[in-house]
């Protein structure tokens, strides 16, 4: 998948940062006097649902992606409580089958643990805007799994993307942009082949994928439990997942502070730091 490599610029609680501003202005066409699609408030609908669900502008994202039942849910948290559902969108494109990516050119739409920080915000995607969700991620590295731009997006076009309509994306970029502005560092994206029940097991129990996504069912019940997500990190190659950032082991904290060296160490999940670059 192809896609502007721009990403959009640091953020403040409050808004914009001037040289953050600046950076979103200079990617913007001169000759375009207006606001930028990017920037767009959220809309009257959009504050009347975020009041009658009690929740905040801002308030901290999770995406749900479910690749046999073509939909993306976004899930917002109220103020010092659970998760809730707060959008379906219909996926109106994606490439591949059931499985997860493996890699670069094979046209897979990825399935597994994603974090997206603010460097993978794309406000001038070719597909009216976009964020990648961080593929790889560790465990695609621990496992080799190669590929590049791995992406949701507008323009209901996909090449190994999730694309959703541009109206869709523009709210989504939106509820993301006010998420960093107060004060979340990342949002996870959980991307998975189907609705993670044992009849949707059972029925694809002769696939070669089926322990994986034993192993990603984990972490789908856990949110489907807690209505919290769970921290993920990698170890032995597998997925593995903690209730909180207190309760992970120190083996994890420890590679997490030395910087990604071995593929296979023990690691968290995590969006794009400063100067990474896919």
């Amino acid at each position: 998948m192809t896609s502007t490599r721009h990403n959009l610029p640091s953020l403040t609680r409050r808004g914009f940062t001037a040289a953050g501003m600046a950076g979103v202005l200079a990617l913007i066409p001169a000759c375009s006097m207006s606001t930028h699609h990017s920037l767009e408030p959220l809309s009257p609908k959009v504050m009347a649902d975020l009041a009658a669900n009690n929740l905040k502008v801002g308030a901290p994202l999770l995406v749900r992606i479910f690749k046999e039942e073509n939909e993306m849910e976004v899930w917002l948290q109220q103020e010092y409580g659970p998760y809730v559902r707060f959008r379906t969108y219909q996926i109106c494109s994606r490439s591949g089958v059931l499985g997860p990516k493996f890699q670069e050119g094979d046209r897979q739409a990825p399935e597994g643990f994603y974090m997206v920080s603010q460097r993978q915000m794309n406000p001038n995607s070719k597909y009216y805007l976009s964020f990648n969700i961080g593929y790889p991620n560790a465990f695609d590295k621990a496992h080799g799994r190669t590929g590049t731009h791995l992406m949701v997006h507008g323009g209901c076009s996909s090449r190994g993307c999730y694309a959703i309509n541009d109206e869709q994306v523009q709210e989504l970029f939106s509820l993301a942009r006010e998420a960093f502005l107060y004060g979340q560092k990342e949002f996870p994206v959980h991307a998975f082949p189907f609705r993670m029940s044992e009849q949707n097991l059972l029925r694809h129990a002769a696939s070669p994928h089926a322990a994986y996504w034993r192993d990603l069912k984990a972490g789908y019940d856990y949110f489907e439990q807690f209505r919290q997500p769970p921290v993920v990190g990698v170890k032995d190659y597998r997925y593995v997942f903690f209730p909180h950032n207190v309760t992970v082991p120190e083996e994890f904290v420890q590679v997490q502070q030395a910087g990604f060296t071995d593929p296979a160490a023990p690691q968290l999940i995590r969006g794009w730091g400063p100067g990474q670059i896919q």
